[in-house]
């Protein structure tokens, strides 16, 4: 049976959202239609390995569809091509793709069908530090192929947009990520967790690029810090196992695994001093943007993403050595309800409607030492092999 007129949402997970960042995305995509009695416009593909069993075939009313594939690391290439190949044969006038994996088959797909392609680009995928060699050419093409091919490019960081129109000539619609201010309900109990009363955070998947190894050394080594709470899915990557073997135990560090209970997620968040975010790669990262809705003191890697998204107005991580002292200097001691108030103009239901772009102003100041150095000077994210050594878990630096 055709399913003319509907859109279908391709190189996730799927829903509802249990992984990163997009599928944090197509939640907030599916819940918006849901919202606007538009639901049943929508097919979300889906991975039948990573997805709860028995399958769902609907979520909110949206479709689900399945392909026995991983949604990432190697398999999301024929996953999101397959995906693609499947919805134009469905008759799906649309295809929101998020990310670049299946970007290679769009020549071919554009050749036999009118379906309109939308690309989410997300990051510069093939910098990340896991990607070498063939994966990373791979990704490299696949990003020149999908900035040639789709019929429209997205942008959900000003940086992003300015890579593609740098490299490929190509304009992209920037569309930021917004926060949903939303009271998850009563306290939920998080006991089973024994976490401290007080503590800095971290929240991120278990991937190099995202310096996790150096985070929770510099919390474990030094004793001016206050105890660290990592939020990660330690099981799912040899990275993450291996991480965690190295840290568990450690009186100063609390490795919690991923949690997607909006309620928890909430409570873990009430306690935190101050949340440290390590992404070097991918964009804007929703967990950022809900720590900056939260009204946190934020300490972020140093990269012109992060850069973009708090307007510069974060305490940044240039340099391991430098790390403690930039997290010592964010000023905890202010009252988490001043540092809300001062974070103005969050965007709300920021994916309803014609999903507008929605800009992201945040006013609270980083600490007078740690001052944004002019826009202009912010090297892009830059992915080298002396960089990815060092986020190895058994890294020498780390110890």
């Amino acid at each position: 049976m055709g399913e003319s007129g509907k859109v279908a949402i391709i190189g996730t997970v799927g829903v509802p959202g249990r992984y990163g960042g997009f599928e944090t995305l197509a939640e907030e995509l599916v819940r918006a239609a849901a919202r606007t009695g538009r639901a049943d416009r929508l097919t979300v593909w889906c991975s039948a390995p990573q997805a709860p069993h028995p399958l769902p075939d609907s979520y909110l009313g949206v479709t689900l569809r399945y392909l026995p594939l991983r949604a990432n690391g190697a398999q999301s290439i024929p996953y999101d091509a397959l995906s693609l190949w499947q919805a134009a044969r469905s008759g799906h006038r649309a295809a929101l793709l998020l990310g670049v994996s299946g970007a290679l088959a769009l020549p071919a797909l554009r050749a036999v069908s009118s379906m309109r392609i939308i690309c989410n680009i997300d990051g510069v995928e093939w910098q990340r530090a896991k990607w070498r060699g063939a994966a990373r050419m791979v990704l490299k093409r696949s990003e020149a192929a999908a900035a040639r091919w789709s019929h429209q490019l997205i942008a959900d960081n000003p940086e992003i947009a300015r890579h593609l129109s740098e490299t490929y000539g190509r304009g992209a619609v920037e569309i930021p990520y917004g926060h949903e201010d939303t009271n998850p309900g009563p306290a939920a109990d998080i006991d089973d967790l024994a976490l401290p009363d007080s503590y800095a955070m971290a929240m991120a998947r278990a991937e190099p690029e995202n310096h996790l190894a150096l985070i929770l050394s510099l919390f474990a080594t030094d004793p001016s810090l206050p105890p660290l709470v990592v939020v990660s899915n330690w099981a799912d990557t040899a990275y993450g196992r291996a991480l965690r073997q190295r840290f568990a135990g450690h009186a100063r560090l609390h490795l919690v695994d991923a949690e997607y209970d909006p309620a928890r997620l909430a409570a873990i968040r009430a306690a935190a001093l101050y949340y440290v975010h390590g992404h070097a790669a991918g964009g804007t990262n929703p967990a950022l943007i809900t720590m900056m809705g939260q009204g946190l003191p934020i300490a972020a890697w140093d990269c012109s993403y992060n850069r973009a998204t708090t307007a510069g107005q974060a305490a940044f991580l240039i340099a391991p050595r430098a790390c403690a002292h930039v997290c010592n200097a964010l000023p905890i001691t202010q009252p988490r309800g001043q540092w809300a108030r001062n974070c103005a103009h969050m965007p709300k239901h920021a994916t309803d409607g014609q999903m507008s772009q929605m800009p992201i102003s945040v006013s609270w100041a980083s600490s007078r030492a740690f001052r944004p150095r002019p826009q202009g000077s912010i090297p892009a994210p830059k992915t080298t092999r002396e960089q990815a050594d060092a986020h190895r878990p058994d890294h020498p630096q780390d110890q």
